[in-house]
């Protein structure tokens, strides 16, 4: 099945949408510890509760979006997740994709038609650049899963579906591949999205070309080396 963008001129709501956005967070201490080589324990720790606060506070401002749930077993995300005006879930399960489907549960229970799945590392996060995959995902046609691959073409860096379940999870490795795979065997209409998610922190590089993008989200992290 070949993607497309999406048009707004093709494309037309069949339904009152109902779209919940998940934003998970695993524990904060040991956060990226792949930007060891750029930024000390603390350093990194402060990196991701700022993406973790902003991540949420970006998804509740989401016009579209009726409520945002943080999945961590992190008590000091609960915490951030309730200032921001987002629904905490305490994730029992171990690993990303088993709080998803716990996020997705509860989602489905309070009447989701459709779902966002947004991660804390991505530095050029708006509520204009999640608007733009809340109307994607929400006009047309279902099933439909709409990503936003990272900038190698190989990872997830945003993924919406309608209905909720219409796909597995199947973050990790290569998992672009595995969100298109899903989507074509079930039969979904497949729209990736450019944009400014394409980032996300996982490596020096891409520290070096996050503060260029958004100097104020990476705030005291010190420039780092360019990794060969």
């Amino acid at each position: 099945m070949a993607a497309r963008r999406y048009d707004p001129a093709v494309d037309h709501p069949s339904r009152q949408p109902h779209v919940v956005v998940v934003v998970p967070v695993g524990t904060l201490e040991g956060a990226k510890s792949r930007l060891g080589i750029a930024l000390d324990a603390e350093e990194r720790h402060d990196l991701a509760e700022r993406m973790a606060r902003r991540t949420i506070e970006a998804a509740v401002a989401t016009p579209g979006v009726a409520e945002t749930l943080v999945v961590t077993p992190d008590d000091e995300v609960r915490r951030i997740a309730l200032d921001a005006g987002a629904r905490p879930i305490r994730q029992r399960g171990h690993g990303l994709n088993a709080g998803l489907r716990e996020a997705r549960d509860e989602a489905v229970a309070g009447g989701a038609t459709a779902l966002l799945v947004v991660p804390i590392d991505l530095p050029g996060i708006t509520a204009e650049a999640l608007a733009a995959i809340v109307r994607a995902v929400s006009e047309g046609t279902e099933p439909r899963v709409v990503l936003v691959p990272d900038r190698h073409g190989r990872g997830t860096n945003a993924l919406a579906v309608a209905p909720p379940d219409a796909i597995n999870f199947c973050f990790g490795g290569d998992s672009r591949e595995a969100h298109v795979r899903g989507a074509r065997e079930a039969g979904a209409e497949l729209i990736e999205l450019d944009g400014p998610l394409r980032l996300d922190l996982d490596t020096p590089d891409d520290l070096l070309l996050a503060e260029q993008l958004a100097p104020a989200v990476i705030g005291a992290a010190r420039p780092a080396p360019t990794v060969e």
